[in-house]
């Protein structure tokens, strides 16, 4: 069961074509659950506008004048935090979905998904939810490695960790663990420091690897609540 959003998602748009940005603005503030707060054309602007608009969410073409998508993506991830990128992109090319996940995005999109299930990810990725199919998550193992001599995890953070690779918000970990979402939020940020990774997909990834979670087990994409 959904409920509506007391706040809608904030959306920045990124893309080097206009009519491409319209359309997206077009069918996302069909939705009154997201508010589309900007448009960018280059990664440059992109990067200005972050800081400027504070979103909850940059919607990211990959391929950008100026400064490329993933650079843009590595900045946001670094300087604002609080921000997720979703990238987008035209072709699931191994390479450049490796970099936009190495670069802190939580996750990707190819611009031929349909407007519902695009929304559904926007929310999802609002919420901190990771959402990678088994398709992406085969091509995303074979390029993203644990690392080596990661810092020992708490009990209750592999706990967080199972939770967040098995594809549920920030809400849904703090209601099973019975912590709060600000807790859950901490303990993600320990982790992606403490095993050396800038995005939760990344997070998401190590789990697989390690045997926490399993690749083919993820929920669809949900409304924030």
């Amino acid at each position: 069961m959904t409920t509506t959003l007391e706040t809608p998602v904030r959306v920045l748009i990124v893309d080097d074509h206009a009519v491409v940005r319209q359309g997206l603005r077009i069918f996302l503030e069909m939705d009154p659950e997201i508010s589309v707060v900007g448009e960018a054309s280059d990664g440059a602007a992109a990067l200005r506008m972050a800081h400027e608009l504070q979103p909850d969410v940059v919607l990211m073409d990959l391929l950008l004048p100026i400064m490329d998508g993933i650079t843009a993506t590595s900045f946001i991830r670094r300087e604002l935090p609080d921000t997720e990128v979703l990238a987008l992109t035209s072709v699931l090319e191994n390479t450049m979905v490796f970099r936009a996940v190495q670069a802190g995005a939580i996750g990707y999109l190819l611009k031929d998904t349909e407007a519902p299930k695009l929304r559904l990810a926007i929310k999802a990725a609002a919420a901190g939810q990771v959402q990678l199919s088994a398709e992406a998550t085969t091509m995303l193992m074979r390029e993203v490695r644990a690392p080596h001599s990661p810092e020992r995890l708490t009990e209750r953070e592999k706990d967080v960790l199972e939770l967040l690779a098995e594809g549920e918000s920030n809400k849904e970990i703090a209601r099973r663990l019975q912590i709060g979402e600000t807790t859950v939020k901490s303990h993600v940020k320990s982790i992606m420091e403490k095993l050396g990774v800038t995005s939760r997909t990344q997070a998401a990834l190590y789990a697989v690897q390690v045997g926490l979670a399993s690749p083919y087990a993820r929920k669809p994409p949900v409304t924030r609540q």
